[in-house]
């Protein structure tokens, strides 16, 4: 790896990073933003999905973005708006100030992820990039890390606004890595974007989402709900057929047509969906209702990235020898055993006894299900659709875990209470069972030589 290749590899990394990092970090200072500006559950929803529909929304139309106007173009647009937004939340005098911050932060996290994965692709080749890919990969996941626990450190110890912050210090450094780097942007101009696309999906997405989060508070007989609903309906519904009938789709239907993309993709919605469930509620909850001070329920989870970190390339290894369905099958199953072991947690709390076991299971099956459902969905494709198969995974986990989230008072019935936990436990097991299912109907192994063959792939 020459000097360029390290410094297109750091800037990856940074870039990615900062998306990754406010990711996590935000649910562990949901409830210090309440007692600060106000709100109850309703806005806890709409902070983590307003980031999370503009994202989901036009990560795909992102790659092309950095096709026709250049990689290094589009990570800079990404990090100075990323860094503008994360200023702005940290000083935002309202929720509904913060809201739409986050929103807009969603758009700089689209433009950044894709085309920190394409600047990689493009400045190395073979070996070289699985490996640089490998490094990307181990070193995004350290945000899951860092988040929870620095949210939570700046929770207790100064204020939330400060975990906002945190972003600036990576995005300065990457700004100024791209100016040391001095890289000739590449252009291909004849790329098509598909605009129209990109703005139903976003219109489709939020009303949907809205009417999900404020029909506790409306019912579904009003105005305020069906509208934006039918609103919503109507423009995914006509998403799909411009995807369909589009020269350059942002999402080509026709990879749905592969067993494995397909199946893989709606086991992806359930088990992502219930993903992103369990990691909002454990993490509230831990706060609200156990009374944990934030930098001990952002540790709670520790354990379970551990194993991740710790097991992940050997359950890749495993899967290319064996094929992923057994994992895909087992894995969620598994997960759906760690939710439910939260029904024991009771009003007199014991996170040892009641929480650490849950969390152990969980991340065991979570390390069994995550590189094996990756390897079957990108194995499905042609290398060379290698690249929108996955940014498809992408935005189908996005949007499984934005939909949930919307649906959450629902889910709990209205308070994330002891009673609303438990609820929610139940829910994320049944989710992770139909993950299960799906996988062990629709996942077909690949060939005894293909499968050997990926083995001896970098993963």
């Amino acid at each position: 790896m020459n000097r360029e290749q390290r410094l297109v590899l750091i800037i990856a990394i940074l870039a990615s990073f900062v998306s990754f990092l406010d990711g996590t970090v935000v649910t562990v200072a949901l409830p210090a933003i309440q007692r600060d500006l106000g709100g109850g559950l309703t806005t806890q929803q709409w902070i983590v999905d307003a980031y999370l529909i503009t994202l989901g929304a036009l990560i795909l139309v992102a790659g092309s973005l950095s096709d026709v106007y250049g990689r290094i173009l589009i990570i800079r647009i990404g990090l100075i708006l990323f860094g503008i937004t994360s200023i702005a939340i940290a000083v935002a005098p309202t929720a509904e100030f913060l809201i739409i911050a986050r929103a807009f932060q969603g758009v700089a996290g689209a433009l950044l992820v894709p085309s920190s994965l394409a600047l990689i692709t493009s400045n190395f080749r073979g070996p070289a990039q699985a490996r640089a890919i490998g490094i990307w990969t181990a070193a995004t996941t350290s945000a899951m890390i860092a988040g929870p626990l620095l949210g939570g450190i700046f929770v207790d110890v100064l204020s939330w606004r400060y975990v906002f912050v945190i972003n600036v210090i990576p995005i300065a450094i990457a700004m100024w890595l791209l100016a040391v780097l001095g890289h000739s942007d590449t252009h291909r101009s004849k790329v098509a974007i598909d605009w129209l696309g990109a703005a139903l999906c976003t219109l489709g997405l939020g009303g949907a989402v809205y009417a999900l989060i404020e029909q506790p508070t409306l019912g579904w007989g009003s105005p305020q709900i069906w509208i934006p609903l039918t609103v919503g309906v109507l423009s995914f519904a006509g998403f799909l057929v411009r995807q369909a009938l589009a020269r350059a789709p942002m999402m080509p239907l026709g990879l749905f047509r592969i067993r494995n993309f397909w199946s893989g993709n709606v086991a992806t919605a359930f088990i992502y969906g219930a993903l992103s469930l369990n990691g909002f509620v454990v993490g509230v909850y831990l706060q609200q209702g156990a009374g944990l001070p934030a930098t001990l329920a952002g540790l709670a989870m520790l354990p379970s990235t551990l194993l991740m970190i710790a097991l992940s390339s050997r359950v890749g290894t495993l899967a290319g020898r064996w094929g992923p369905r057994l994992f895909m099958t087992i894995g969620p199953a598994i997960m759906a055993v760690g939710a439910l072991l939260l029904l024991t947690v009771s009003s007199e709390f014991s996170y040892w006894t009641q929480v650490l076991p849950s969390v152990i299971v969980f991340g065991l099956g979570l390390v069994l299900t995550v590189s094996p459902l990756t390897s079957a969905i990108l194995g499905s494709m042609d290398p060379s659709r290698s690249g929108i198969a996955s940014a498809v995974n992408n935005a189908v986990s996005r949007v499984a875990g934005l939909l949930v989230i919307a649906m959450l008072g629902a889910i709990v019935g209205g308070a994330l209470d002891l009673t609303g936990l438990h609820r929610a436990a139940i829910v994320t097991a049944i989710f992770m069972v139909i993950g299960a299912v799906v996988s062990f109907a629709g996942i077909r192994n690949p060939p005894r030589s293909a499968s050997g063959a990926s083995q001896s792939e970098p993963s």
